[in-house]
């Protein structure tokens, strides 16, 4: 009998390459699952039993509910005993949406809204001043006790710095009974069809009563109706005029600028929400930045002319109406089409780009006769953004875009509220402010905030600050401190992302849940390791299972049990090779235990390139946290950019090198973050960056289409007997064109079926099985095989199956190179990880023919990568140095830190700790940095320790 409250069994698991394996997984232990990538450990984890487990809580559902989430299918296993709730914790980027920050998916800034709303002190933002409300109570004993034996005036305030005549509205406030106003400090009879100029502002107030204040009942009864009414016809705002007095005195049931009378409605959550009508900056609408035409764009070279395309939006000159008014321009401001543009008049140049209307006479030369021209022009400008804004059509806000800048916005600088909103303060500090601070930094904020409050503030706040408290800690735990709560959610890693989502769940102190990581230390500096670590023994000692998917030596080591899934990968792999705890795993052999134990390593070179004596010189950058860094690139050398997570790495290169080198080399538009200068630039013939983005969007797109391999065996089946007899060309072993594609599922082996109200459902095509392409395509056969059977081979089968088809080995030669030998060829692009599509992307650069002068950048390319395919990989990028390029790494692995030829690292710390160089030169010259983190780590790696010892 199994315990089910000890393990959690697995029986006869068969999906993708598991073969049929049974495991027992200890709960309420930090459980790891390792080996080679492509081995199945994914295959177990997610697609087995978390799977399983989805399948199991959604039938919890009633028929009802079941109708509209549609069913899950029972993934490829015998069975799955003592499985309890499963939540995955994956790195899918959480959300792509522009409004979605840290604060938001922490739901720290929603509890930062409900403090502002309960405890936040208002100012106004014309004076500073304090803002007061009163109840009619209040008011009332103010005015007797202040106005005693004097007589006022009782205004209700209507129009506030406006324009117009307002003769509507005088006969108005006549019909409701009144009989004198105040206009611009005047108080005035109403009198019949009584205006103002419309042309000037003006202040507006209703002479609701006139009074003399004395102890009286009556007065009392009189004042209570009097404060009703103009409280009604003023907004919840009244003025009191003292007679010989000019200026009025404001009170409000609203908060209230005691000086100005300006007001702010009761504060509530909403009003600090930038998704919120009532909280958002009315400019950018709660973004924060705003798209603005940039006029070099339109004008890109003023020494054309207008004639010959000088109007970039516009082109060469063609009949049409906007030509038509531009020549009309011309005649009214002296110029020709033909004249450069930077000769055309300032003023024809105001109408180009922001229109106008005018209407003008011209005397004909010839004929003395007088003809009128109208200029009715929109303006280039004001055409591009109302384009922009306003197309329902994407290429055309893409064309738009092209033709402007994102800025921050100038209304809110970028905090994304309203001005009212950003006036609301504790302790000297808006919401804008405070996140924009660090998670670190937000911490010591709240630390001592309780003691600087008092009274009813303390006792409303007390709750939320500690809720606050605790979320910022479980932040910390995971090593996230650099990162500030309105970062966007949209510029998170893969691994920020998913810490992010883990101290959600930690937060959340559910028990007896079985949690699922994938590789939760990708991004993560070895200093901050041990704290992603701790954490996950927290969420397991309060009961929890934690399965985890990982390659990290530290997490081995200190799990508490290891499932190893091997040997290999792909076909070759799918069984469990070991499984206990670390100790036990060292004692097997398997690949993962030699690495461990120092059986098997990765060697540090014994000496490091000299490099081609050439050099990139990239100064005074200042993105980001960026803090006026400059740095020297030698060429000819593999290079390691590393630092803690958050210290400004990817600013560096991602946003600032790369930029600059890709609109160098092939005119990318991207605009680079803040720098001085750069040189040495001509050294190199082309950049090249291979990041982690998808290498396709949809299932069509695959490794044998990305790589350009399928277009070459398309033509190598055209030339067999069959199709040459046949008349087939290349495009007829395309699913993606009419004539050899199964037109049932139009190429794409699965058939959609649309459910009304209900997900869509994925069948395989009953037509072709799954095949993708019809009966008389799949009979031409290439040594045995259709077009279907080589999509469906892996890249290891189909190397030695094009062994003598060189343009074909070639590049698949390369993507076995890079440790890929498992995947098929037509793999959809959709399931592959990051990783996996960062080395197809690097196959296919290396399947070019390079020059000996590319500058390679590459991003953490260890991400789901075992000792083993990181010992492959390192050897595919040294042949790159050793032809003479220059291969640029972002990492936080020791092993490829320690045998890169030159390191740039980049801290002290992550966020506003960092953006400085901390260390330059060989690994070695690195290690006797007693400041560096990663120093720290490289120096065991290194051998510097024993040394001294």
């Amino acid at each position: 009998m199994t315990n089910y409250e000890e393990n959690i069994e697995v029986k006869g698991a068969r999906v993708h390459n598991l073969k049929n394996i049974d495991v027992t997984i200890p709960r309420e232990k930090l459980v790891v699952i390792t080996g080679l990538s492509g081995s199945g450990k994914s295959s177990l984890a997610f697609d087995t039993i978390y799977a399983e487990g989805q399948r199991r809580y959604i039938e919890t559902f009633s028929a009802y509910a079941r109708q509209f989430l549609g069913g899950l299918e029972r993934p490829d296993v015998d069975k799955i005993d003592g499985l309890s709730p499963v939540i995955a914790i994956e790195q899918k980027t959480t959300s792509k949406s522009p409004r979605s920050t840290v604060g938001t998916i922490t739901e720290i800034y929603d509890f930062l809204r409900l403090l502002f709303a309960r405890a936040g002190d208002a100012y106004s933002y014309n004076t500073g001043e304090k803002m007061v409300s009163y109840s009619d109570e209040q008011i009332k004993e103010l005015i007797i006790t202040d106005y005693k034996d004097k007589k006022i005036n009782v205004l209700a305030p209507i129009i506030k710095s406006r324009k117009g005549h307002y003769r509507e509205l005088f006969e108005q406030i006549a019909k409701q009974g009144f009989v004198k106003v105040r206009v611009d400090g005047e108080i005035k009879d109403i009198v019949k069809g009584m205006k103002v100029d419309r042309y000037k502002t003006h202040d507006i107030e209703i002479v609701i009563d006139r009074l003399k204040i004395s102890e009286n009942s009556e007065l009392d009864k009189r004042m209570t109706e009097t404060i009703n009414t103009a409280m009604y016809s003023g907004e919840n705002v009244l003025m009191i005029l003292e007679e010989g007095k000019k200026e009025p005195r404001y009170f409000s049931r609203d908060l209230m600028c005691p000086t100005t009378g300006i007001s702010y409605p009761t504060p509530e959550p909403n009003t600090f929400s930038f998704n919120s009508p009532k909280g958002m900056c009315p400019n950018c609408n709660g973004l924060g930045h705003v798209h603005e035409v940039n006029e070099s764009k339109i004008f890109p070279n003023k020494k054309l002319s207008i004639h010959a395309g000088g109007i970039a939006p516009l082109g060469p000159y063609k009949k049409s109406w906007a030509f038509k008014q531009i020549e009309t321009i011309a005649k009214r401001y002296g110029f020709e089409l033909q004249d450069p543009i930077h000769k055309i008049p300032s003023e024809a140049m105001d109408i180009l780009l922001n229109g106008g209307q005018e209407s003008f006479d011209v005397e004909s030369k010839t004929l003395g006769v007088k003809r009128n021209y109208k200029i009715d022009y929109e303006g280039i400008s004001n055409f591009i953004k109302n384009q922009f804004e306003e197309s329902d059509s994407t290429s055309i806000k893409r064309w738009a875009k092209e033709y402007m800048d994102k800025i921050t916005c100038p209304t809110c600088n970028g905090s994304r509220l309203r001005q009212e909103s950003l006036n609301f303060k504790i302790d000297e500090k808006n919401i804008a402010e405070i996140s924009n601070l660090d998670i670190a930094e937000v911490a010591t904020f709240f630390e001592g905030l309780e003691a600087k409050l008092t009274g009813n503030q303390l006792k409303i706040a007390e709750e939320i600050i500690k809720e606050i408290k605790t979320r910022i800690r479980f932040l910390l735990d995971v090593g996230l401190d650099y990162l500030s709560l309105n970062r966007s959610s949209k510029s998170l890693s893969g691994g920020e992302a998913q810490r992010i989502r883990l101290a959600t769940q930690i937060g959340t102190q559910l028990v007896g849940v079985l949690y699922i990581l994938d590789e939760p230390s990708i991004g993560l500096h070895q200093r901050d390791n041990n704290r992603l670590i701790s954490s996950l023994e927290a969420l397991r000692d309060i009961g929890n299972s934690i399965i985890v998917v990982e390659h990290d030596r530290d997490m081995i080591e200190r799990a508490d049990h290891v499932i190893d899934i091997g040997p290999k990968a792909g076909y070759h792999g799918g069984e469990i090779i070991s499984e206990g705890t670390p100790d036990e795993l060292k004692n097997h052999h398997t690949l993962t235990a030699d690495y461990i134990t120092g059986v098997k390593e990765i060697s540090v070179p014994k000496k490091r390139r000299k490099g081609n004596g050439k050099k990139i010189t990239l100064t005074g950058c200042t993105g980001n946290n960026l803090k006026n860094v400059s740095i020297s690139i030698p060429l000819g050398k593999m290079i390691g950019v590393t630092g803690v997570s958050g210290s400004g790495k990817s600013t560096l290169i991602n946003e600032t090198l790369y930029p600059i080198m890709n609109a160098h080399y092939f005119n990318g538009v991207r605009k680079p973050m803040p720098y001085k200068s750069i040189k040495g630039l001509e050294h190199i013939d082309k950049v090249i960056d291979i990041n982690q983005s998808p290498i396709g969007r949809t299932p069509r797109s695959n490794p044998a289409t990305y790589t350009g391999v399928f277009s070459e065996i398309r033509s190598l089946f055209t030339k067999t007997p069959e199709a040459a007899i046949r008349g087939y060309k290349p495009g007829r072993f395309s699913f993606n064109v009419k004539g050899g594609r199964c037109e049932t599922c139009q190429g794409g082996g699965l058939r959609v079926i649309e459910m009304n109200f209900l997900p869509d459902v994925y069948v395989e095509c009953e037509t072709c099985n799954g095949k993708r392409f019809n009966r008389e395509t799949l009979e031409i056969r290439y040594k045995g095989k259709s077009i279907s059977d080589v999509l469906e081979m892996t890249i290891d089968d189909a190397v030695e199956f094009f062994e003598m088809i060189p343009k074909i080995h070639r590049k698949l030669k390369t993507i076995q190179d890079v440790g890929l030998g498992y995947i098929s060829l037509g793999q959809q692009s959709t399931t592959l990880s990051g990783g996996e599509a960062q080395r197809i992307k690097l196959a296919t650069e290396l399947s070019k023919r390079d020059t000996g002068n590319t500058f390679y950048i590459l991003d953490e390319p260890t991400t789901g990568l075992h000792f083993e395919d990181i010992r492959v990989l390192l050897d595919v990028l040294n042949k790159l140095v050793e032809k003479g390029n220059t291969v640029l790494v972002i990492e936080h692995n020791l092993d490829v830190i320690k045998v890169v030829d030159h390191i740039i690292d980049i801290g002290y710390e992550g966020g506003r700790g960092g953006g400085m160089v901390v260390a330059e030169g060989t690994p070695e010259e690195v290690c006797k940095n007693k400041k560096s983190y990663t120093a720290q780590f490289l120096r065991p790696e290194l051998g510097f320790d024993k040394q001294k010892a």
